[in-house]
């Protein structure tokens, strides 16, 4: 019963941890590099991770400079920039790319705002799968006799418990988040 408990405790820290990540993608007032992970580049016929192919630097809060490690890539790694969904034109110097992310105006705060509830929301739906799965894993030891009904009825009630602190945490995230994207 512990190991069914214990897993799914490790299943929702994950489901957290992406909806993390998911946050992260979400730009806020200032540009940062995790805005960038999810861009892949079609790089000498295989599509690779941004993050292998370039280092970042933020020199002011709305500018990220991408240098590629292979100066041959930069013309593929700005068209997938270009590409992505975030909305900037990089400027290519020759050995860098510049990306300039202009200020959100208050419609784009606001569909970021939607964004990001809609991900915390994805998250609280992983998290509560993870709980239904460890609830018929309980249910099948006590069907099977391997523990009496009192028992599985503390395991319910500890799931219950470690649910409740997944979900409060990516509320905390969101609203985090939603603070952060309202700031001017």
């Amino acid at each position: 019963m512990n190991e069914i408990l214990d897993e799914a405790d490790d299943k929702m820290d994950k489901s957290v941890g992406a909806t993390r990540e998911e946050f992260a993608t979400i730009r806020a007032g200032r540009a940062n590099p995790a805005m960038f992970n999810k861009i892949m580049v079609d790089y000498y016929g295989s599509s690779t991770p941004l993050q292998q192919l370039a280092s970042f630097t933020s020199p002011e809060p709305r500018i990220i400079m991408v240098q590629p490690f292979d100066i041959n890539a930069i013309g593929d790694v700005e068209r997938a920039i270009r590409d992505s969904d975030l909305g900037v034109n990089p400027a290519n110097d020759g050995k860098v790319l510049r990306c300039v992310f202009p200020e959100l105006t208050e419609e784009r705060r606001k569909e970021f705002i939607k964004l990001a509830r809609s991900k915390a929301e994805d998250g609280r739906v992983a998290v509560r799968q993870v709980r239904q799965k460890a609830k018929q894993g309980l249910e099948k030891l006590e069907k099977d006799g391997e523990v009496g009904k009192d028992d599985v009825a503390g395991g319910e009630k500890r799931l219950d418990g470690i649910t409740k602190k997944h979900t409060d945490e990516i509320d905390e995230m969101l609203k985090k988040k939603e603070t952060e994207l309202l700031e001017l």
